[in-house]
């Protein structure tokens, strides 16, 4: 169900009088609002170290580790201003300002960069205060940016950024409520990347089992590659998403572009499908979203012949590194690979190999896809019962009962 049909369903299941709560100062809720360290940076990483956070680490309510950054700790004994402890709040400030996480829990020392730090009051959850900060400052950070080159906003700003805060029994139940959402979200994130990497096991594991069974054969062999179209041109703003790189990568965002154009069959993602996009980022991802229309520099992997879907994405993924190695060769702004590269041999098992594996993978790859679309379902849910409680419309028993019906 889209997030519109959560709204409407939702908005017919609760009918509790709005709750208002007092409006106070981030400054007032913390006991220290400060900036991350402001400076030049390439020639201060090193290969392990203290973790060093920077913008693009900082996603809506959680971290991103994967292009984490580090520094030596006699440099982070220097930026004692820009050190972080564990249930600290970092707040983007550049880029996509407003976009607020916690810091958890075992990382051990960590260090920042331009970012806003705050560090909550007795009597304020951080969590609650991160939900708070992601769901309703997007506005007042808009209207604070300052800065010619960069747009970004000061401390001062920051510390001026109001927020409805309930009591703190109330900021605990809804903290617990979402947090439980989003607890099972992880766990599904979870759940997917372990039958993932158990698929690739078994495959390998195969191989080295039974070599004779497998043999070099094109990639072209076991699958169609169907390359989108330029339908963000002319699009209607309505309708289903326009599948670019950037949705493939991160999922929906506000530059998502949406169309009611109708389409070619071949040209429309549906969940279960793999697509590849085959310049920029060259990523392989197994689609698990609503119906979507492919755009171009995408491809939609359609198997041939025995080859089940999972089989054409672990192809795919044993070429991958290859293919990124090609593409970064490429003197062009965005690299990529061309058609003939899809008929380069890889490991591809015989027929009866692959009806073998298809039992023991098969529900892997049936389960990763369940679980992606349980946390949709589930996120979607979350982001509509958010603002109804951060504004006290919702009470935390009403949500508790909407979420019971719904999962």
């Amino acid at each position: 169900m889209s997030r519109r049909g959560w709204m409407r369903w939702c908005g017919s299941s609760w009918g509790g009088s709005m709750v208002e709560w007092p409006v106070r100062e981030l400054g007032d809720l913390c006991t220290r609002v400060t900036v991350g360290h402001v400076g030049s940076m390439a020639s201060r990483y090193v290969s392990e170290g203290i973790p060093f956070l920077r913008s693009q680490n900082v996603k809506r309510g959680r971290l991103d580790l994967a292009s984490l950054k580090y520094i030596d700790e006699n440099f982070h004994n220097e930026l004692t201003k820009s050190q972080l402890h564990a249930g600290d709040l970092v707040i983007v400030r550049t880029g996509e300002p407003g976009v607020a996480a916690v810091v958890p829990d075992g990382l051990g020392p960590v260090n920042c960069s331009d970012l806003v730090i705050a560090r909550p009051a007795p009597g304020v959850d951080v969590r609650f205060l991160c939900y708070a900060i992601n769901e309703t400052a997007n506005a007042f950070i808009r209207a604070h940016t300052v800065g010619a080159v960069q747009q970004h906003f000061n401390v001062a700003s920051a510390k001026k950024l109001t927020l409805k805060v309930p009591s703190w029994s109330e900021q605990q139940a809804i903290v617990g409520l979402l947090g439980a959402l989003d607890d099972k979200i992880a766990v599904n994130e979870r759940i997917a990347a372990a039958a993932d990497s158990l698929r690739s096991a078994y495959y390998m594991g195969a191989h080295m089992d039974s070599p004779d069974e497998f043999r070099e054969a094109p990639l072209s062999g076991a699958a169609e590659f169907v390359n989108g179209r330029p339908f963000t041109k002319g699009a209607t703003g309505t309708g289903r998403m326009v599948v670019r790189i950037a949705e493939l990568n991160s999922g929906p965002g506000g530059s998502t572009v949406y169309n009611d154009i109708q389409v070619p069959d071949k040209h429309l993602a549906r969940p279960g499908d793999v697509l590849f996009a085959w310049s920029g980022s060259l990523t392989v991802a197994r689609w698990f979203r609503p119906e979507a229309i492919v755009n171009q520099h995408i491809f939609k992997v359609v198997p041939k012949d025995h080859h089940p879907m999972w089989l054409v994405a672990e192809l795919l993924g044993l070429k991958l590194d290859e293919f990124r190695a090609i593409a970064a060769d490429k003197a062009t702004t965005m690299g990529h690979i061309q058609r003939r590269h899809l008929d380069e041999p890889v490991l591809t098992p015989n027929v009866a190999m692959t009806q073998k594996l298809d039992a023991q993978i098969g529900p892997l790859w049936e389960r990763a896809l369940a679980a992606e679309q349980e946390s949709l379902k589930l996120t979607e849910l979350r982001d509509t019962l958010l603002p109804q409680l951060m504004s006290g419309k919702l009470r935390v028993r009403e949500a508790e009962k909407i979420v019971e019906d719904a999962v």
